[in-house]
This record gives C-alpha cells, sequence and structure tokens, in this order.
C-alpha cells in the first residue's frame, strides 16, 4: 500500500489531534493507567514523523487540558514527568525531521521545571523550517476565549480601539493561535464525539474524523486513511455547490 498522501488531490494544512484511549487501552490488558499515556508516546512519534515526512504544515495535539488539572495528583505528576521525557528524549528526532515546537494554553500553570524543559525545546527548534508541533498544555478553549476578549475590552477601554471596530478578525488575532491557519482536520481517537473543549473558535469549519482506534494503536496508515477521506470531501464553508 502507498503510503504516501502528497499523491492525494488535497492535503491539510494544519491538523488538530484529539489523542484519546490511553487509560481505556491500558486497563484492557490489565495494566495501570500511566502504561497507556507511555504507549501513547510511540503513537506520537510515529504520527509526528509521518506528518513531517508528508509536508503537513502544521499539527496542534491536546496533550493536556485545563480539566486534567482534576485527575488524581500521582496520573497529573507522571504526566507531567513524561512531557519532559519526551522534550529531552524526543529532541533529536525533531530535529532530524525538521520539526518546530510551540506551544498554546496556560503554560505558567505547569511545573517550573517542566516549564524550563519546554522553553528549551522551544529554543532549540526555533530555526527548524519543517513541520510546525503544537503542543497545547493547559490549555481550554472557552478560557481562551475569554482572554481573547479580556484583551479586547481593555484596547477598548483606553481608546485603542473602537467596540464597533471588534471583527472575527480582530478577536482571532487575540487568540493563542493568532498567526496560524485554523485546523482543517480534527482527528479523534477512540470512538468518542465530542470536541472536549479544544480549539472551539478555530474548528468552525474543520472537517471531523473520529475513529474507534485508542490512541497508542493509532499509526501513520490510519492517519492516511484519514487523509483520504478528507482529500474526497467537498468542503463549502457553508457556501452553495458551484
Amino acid at each position: 500500500m502507498d503510503l504516501d498522501p502528497r499523491r492525494l488531490a488535497r492535503l491539510p494544512a494544519h491538523i488538530a489531534l484529539i489523542m484519546d484511549g490511553n487509560g481505556r487501552w491500558a486497563r484492557a490488558r490489565g495494566l495501570p493507567r500511566v502504561r497507556g499515556h507511555q504507549a501513547g508516546v510511540e503513537a506520537l512519534r510515529d504520527i509526528v514523523t509521518a506528518c513531517a515526512e508528508w509536508e503537513i504544515s502544521y499539527v496542534t495535539l491536546f496533550s493536556f487540558s485545563t480539566e486534567n488539572w482534576a485527575r488524581p495528583r500521582p496520573e497529573v505528576e507522571f504526566l507531567m514527568s513524561l512531557l519532559q521525557r519526551y522534550l529531552r528524549h524526543e529532541l533529536d528526532m525533531l530535529h532530524n525531521n525538521k520539526v518546530r515546537l510551540r506551544t498554546i494554553g496556560f503554560t505558567e500553570q505547569l511545573p517550573t521545571a517542566v516549564r524550563k524543559d519546554l522553553d528549551s525545546a522551544i529554543r532549540s527548534t526555533a530555526g527548524n523550517a519543517g513541520l510546525t508541533l503544537v503542543l497545547a498544555l493547559s490549555y481550554g478553549s472557552r478560557a481562551e476565549i475569554a482572554q481573547a476578549a479580556r484583551a479586547l475590552a481593555r484596547e477598548s477601554a483606553s481608546g485603542a480601539i473602537k467596540p464597533d471596530d471588534i471583527d472575527e478578525a480582530m478577536l482571532a488575532g487575540r487568540m493563542q493561535t493568532a498567526g496560524m491557519p485554523d485546523p482543517d482536520l480534527v482527528i479523534r481517537t477512540s470512538g468518542e464525539m465530542r470536541i472536549s473543549n479544544f480549539l472551539l473558535w478555530q474548528i468552525a469549519y474543520a472537517e471531523l474524523w473520529v475513529t474507534p482506534t485508542l490512541w497508542p494503536d493509532f499509526r501513520r496508515a490510519e492517519l492516511f486513511t484519514a487523509l483520504e477521506d478528507y482529500a474526497a470531501r467537498n468542503r463549502r464553508f457553508g457556501k452553495v455547490e458551484s
């Protein structure tokens, strides 16, 4: 099977990924939840490498939500340590694939040691000119929209802008994703049919693709299937088909 989607009629410039199912993957095997998170790193390596090879411009990963802070403390601490290990051990992979790392989210809430490693990886990969890998960390879309609204309110109160001048483009410019294209394709693993407070503003016209495959089992062959499905869709953006 030819797994090079560059032969397809159209590819998404930006893929957003909701990586779900680590806990269920571990439970099905009688393993602790943390083993599912560890296995998920293997899937992530394959998907990031594939997207870099296939010349996808942006991939945004829903890595840790604002709601995830409510999980049991040992699990949260493990996820933070796993993030640190990823940032350290996968740095060569990112460089070899010319991947540039950036983040969205309220990263000031992350532990100091995690922020240090994150900042170091972002600086180290800043000169890479291939795929931009966006980690959504301590991210919640409603909180992001509220933050953008507060920024516009402050500018309006100061007289820098007039309330009647505020439009969609102006609000988008205050989002944490400012300067990035909106996602063309949202992929969610594990079969759950929900968005989970992820990029609500940005995915207004994104194509959705849901698979029952749990994240640790998701690999480039299934990603290729999603891209084939995307390429066959007619994106009208609310307009009548011509």
